[in-house]
């Protein structure tokens, strides 16, 4: 584990963090919902005692432009409903106590060094905190979004992502690791002190790698796609283009391709055509690929362009254009003649 990760474990029940930014500390609950309101958004709190008994609310933060790291606690259990966050996510990982999240249909807890919350504005939120402190990482909704857009390459929109990230897992030790960092260079440099534009833009897009490359959302695979990572064919076309790959060399009539539910496909890899073809087309593409595979055994002969058959070998014994003619169809054998005599010189 980092030496931040270590800090930011090691110091969180003995002392706050980011003492020197402090905001809000009170007791009253009015005055916290009010004051922290201001810093986040306008929210509904209430104590889980009725009169509100042990309550107390503390809220630090360290501003940047774009994002924001904070520290918050709450004495005491407490409901807080902020509904839909519409300008901000909210990353919040839990140093003490527990915090019960509900966001959107889904409910789970959050508990320290297990289970963190990532809040996404368009999803309605609830939470009940339990003698709970946070390091929560603020980042501005349209930052998120524009450079989620960039990823994926498609227009500016609403991005959402799974509210559990699990603290065990890579990415929520690199998540950890970087607030940890985060907060402790805030602290060593004070409400005073300035981070530069360089060091700022460095730490926004380390941040925006975190999220949107290490945590799932509705733009994750438009992104692994735009950025070559995956593929772009959907499942089920993944599906019906290896079935065909796989049975190229037998008889496949129109009722099996029905089975199939193959409309279109595209043209096979390796192929001139990056359109998508019809699923005979296709087949004819991977018929002729296979043909060609076995006829790479047929080659020139030495001190003569014409073409001449392979010695035999353990994986190919005996192989002949007359035996090539009779297994594919014509049309895909004249194709690959054609192209052998060019190769070959043959007039």
């Amino acid at each position: 584990m980092s030496a931040a990760v270590l800090e930011m474990s090691a110091s969180a029940s003995a002392a706050e963090r980011l003492a020197d930014f402090a905001r809000v500390a009170t007791d009253d609950v009015d005055e916290a919902a009010e004051q922290i309101g201001r810093i986040f958004c306008p929210h509904d709190l209430k104590p889980a005692q009725a009169r509100a008994a042990g309550f107390s609310a503390r809220h630090n933060c360290a501003a940047f432009d774009g994002f924001s790291i904070n520290y918050v606690t709450y004495g005491g259990s407490v409901s807080i409903d902020p509904g839909c966050l519409e300008r901000f996510f909210l990353l919040q990982v839990p140093l003490t106590g527990t915090a019960r999240i509900r966001a959107g249909a889904g409910d789970f807890d959050a508990v320290p060094d297990r289970t963190a919350s990532l809040l996404s504005p368009t999803i309605p939120t609830r939470m009940m905190w339990s003698d709970c402190a946070q390091v929560i990482l603020l980042l501005d909704r349209r930052m998120v979004e524009q450079r989620a857009a960039a990823l994926s390459g498609r227009v500016a929109g609403t991005v959402e992502f799974d509210p559990v990230i699990d603290l065990d897992a890579p990415s929520g030790r690199a998540l950890r690791t970087s607030l940890g960092g985060l907060m402790t260079l805030a602290e060593r440099l004070g409400p005073s002190g300035r981070l530069s534009p360089v060091a700022t833009a460095d730490w926004r897009e380390a941040l925006l790698d975190h999220l949107l490359n290490g945590q799932r959302h509705g733009l994750s695979d438009a992104i692994r796609t735009f950025s070559g990572q995956a593929e772009r064919l959907p499942r089920a076309l993944r599906v019906a283009r290896d079935r065909l790959a796989d049975n190229a060399g037998e008889p496949l009539d129109l009722a099996q391709l029905a089975c199939a539910d193959l409309r279109s496909l595209p043209a096979p890899p390796g192929s001139a055509s990056a359109r998508s073809s019809s699923a005979s087309a296709v087949i004819s593409g991977f018929r002729s690929r296979r043909c060609c595979s076995t006829c790479a055994s047929l080659v020139c002969t030495p001190g003569s362009r014409r073409p001449g058959p392979m010695p035999p070998s353990p994986r190919s014994p005996s192989i002949s254009a007359s035996l090539i003619s009779a297994a594919w169809p014509a049309p895909i054998v004249k194709n690959l003649a054609r192209r052998r005599r060019q190769r070959c010189g043959e007039g």
